[in-house]
């Protein structure tokens, strides 16, 4: 009897396996679509950091930086704040958008289960995270002040992309409880200062030392910008791993809590 069960529930297994990979595959379509038929979010979470980067390479980026040109070294530092930009707001936007128009209670009822919807949202900020990556190259590229081999920069990139990621839990937990304007403005509120206080703007030495020595290490946006310079070999990835790991499992709980929370 069992020798009969088992290679039927091995197949039930197999196709419901297939049936979840092609529905995130249409869910992740269409969110990368949504993206792009956004403007606004388009503007912020990618035009907007690479128009920084532009500006401060432009400014600083040919200058020497500790034996690393200024403009590659602003690849980790404006790298991390891009990124994050997309996986911050991207996910919370639009959560709370499908949220306001019913969007989420609808998607109970169907055949896409709600978690492969949400896990849509956050695979979508990959590509877009990688092109803001390649636009600030591409500057740099264009300005001269690019020098990091091909392995090293996907190296960089992969460990920002990836990093980033536990993000995205916070910008849904924000999205399930609150509107969209509302959703924007605490992103933005988180985004911006954490960034700054991390020294994705300018080094922390340039900050007072309250900033640079006491607050930024308690942010994890700062740790994710050190393990992103620490492979261009600015500094080491010892002691920012961890904490890394650690806010990602709070965000998840966050998020988590979030979702029972939320009214769709």
């Amino acid at each position: 009897m069992t020798a009969l069960t088992a290679p039927t529930a091995t197949r039930d297994l197999d196709d419901a396996t297939r049936r979840t990979a092609r529905l995130l595959r249409v869910e992740l379509r269409d969110e990368l679509l949504s993206i792009l038929r956004e403007p606004t979010g388009l503007f912020f979470a990618v035009a907007m950091p690479v128009g920084f980067f532009a500006l401060f390479a432009g400014l600083y980026g040919a200058e020497d930086g500790g034996g690393i040109v200024v403009g590659t070294r602003m690849l980790a530092t404006f790298g991390t704040f891009g990124v994050l930009g997309v996986t911050l707001l991207n996910p919370g936007i639009g959560v709370a958008d499908d949220r306001e128009r019913g969007w989420l209670r609808a998607k109970r009822v169907t055949a896409t289960p709600l978690p492969v919807t949400l896990v849509a949202k956050v695979l979508a900020t990959v590509p877009y995270s990688v092109g803001v990556l390649l636009a600030m190259t591409g500057i740099a590229a264009a300005m001269g002040t690019l020098d990091v081999e091909a392995a090293t920069w996907l190296r960089l990139a992969s460990v920002l992309v990836v990093g980033a990621l536990p993000f995205a839990l916070v910008a849904l937990a924000v999205g399930f409880l609150a509107t969209p304007n509302a959703t924007t403005a605490v992103l933005n509120a988180l985004y911006l200062p954490a960034s700054i206080a991390s020294g994705l703007w300018m080094p922390l030495e340039n900050l007072p030392d309250l900033v640079g020595e006491r607050l930024a290490p308690l942010l994890p946006t700062y740790h994710l910008a050190q393990l992103g310079l620490a492979q261009i070999g600015v500094g080491t990835i010892a002691g920012h791993v961890w904490p890394l790991a650690a806010f990602a499992v709070v965000a998840a709980v966050v998020a988590g809590l979030a979702y029972r929370s939320a009214k769709p």
